[in-house]
């Protein structure tokens, strides 16, 4: 794995509670990261902090909805160097067809995808770019390849995401601060099992999420943008330039998934 204490004696996991941010968390806390976990179920964040204080790490909590902004993260790391941000925290808060739910509704799914999101990276970058040293891993989706529906702002925040990462890469590649995208197909995540993914689809590629945490890290420093080992030929088809061809076959790809 990369050396991930060089980055810094404090990272911060937006999203860290469970599943691929948990598992981050975990493999931080081994090599020696202090850590701010953020997320909006306190239960499974402390159960994470616990398992992390195992390993000798200071670990902060922060319970609050991002959904709601960035501040408050920030005011709770005033007094800590941080090297690493770590933004997991972009579950798909609406999944309706467009016409039927509130425009405010997917207003959320903005907010968390990309306005939090972008206020805590500049936030964060600036002292990184001073230092000359840092990481940021934002993690992504196959979403943002393709339109699907129920999926026409989360899909869009997704493909925004990965234009960002990109183009913060080019900026920041000069002071050695890591800029990464990490992709993620199917993972098996306690909030996909919520939703009733069936995982048992023929042919479905599924990832586990500490081997999806272990693979980001890796390649952190390999920006700007790694997809996930398995699903990099799904990749190459949703860039086909027949359109309707390849988001139509996808859309009956994800009735089957989702029952």
């Amino acid at each position: 794995m990369t050396n991930v204490a060089g980055y810094g004696p404090w990272a911060v996991v937006a999203g860290g509670s469970e599943g691929v941010g948990a598992e981050f968390a975990d493999l931080l806390a081994r090599a020696g990261v202090n850590l701010v976990l953020v997320a909006r179920k306190p239960e499974p964040l402390e159960r994470t902090a616990a398992r992390c204080r195992e390993h000798g790490v200071q670990t902060r909590t922060l319970a609050v909805d991002l959904v709601d902004g960035a501040d408050a993260v920030i005011e709770a790391t005033a007094d800590l160097e941080v090297g690493l941000l770590i933004y997991n925290a972009g579950a798909n808060t609406c999944s309706e067809e467009f016409l039927d739910a509130d425009l405010a509704e997917f207003g959320r799914v903005i907010d968390l995808n990309i306005t939090a999101m972008m206020a805590l990276v500049q936030h964060y970058a600036r002292p990184m770019r001073d230092r000359r040293r840092g990481g940021i891993l934002l993690v992504g989706s196959m979403a943002g390849y393709l339109g699907s529906a129920r999926h026409t702002v989360y899909g869009g925040v997704k493909a925004f995401g990965r234009i960002f990462a990109e183009s913060l890469w080019l900026e920041l590649r000069e002071y050695d601060v890591h800029v990464l995208e990490l992709v993620l197909g199917v993972t098996r995540t306690p909030a996909m099992e919520r939703v009733g993914l069936n995982f048992d689809v023929p042919g479905l590629r599924v990832s586990e999420p500490a081997d999806v945490a272990a693979e980001g890290l890796r390649h952190l420093p390999d920006g700007p943008v790694h997809v996930v080992s398995g699903n990099q030929d799904d990749v190459a088809r949703r860039n086909d330039p027949d359109r309707a061809k390849v988001v139509l076959g996808a859309h009956r790809f994800m009735q089957k998934l989702m029952g």
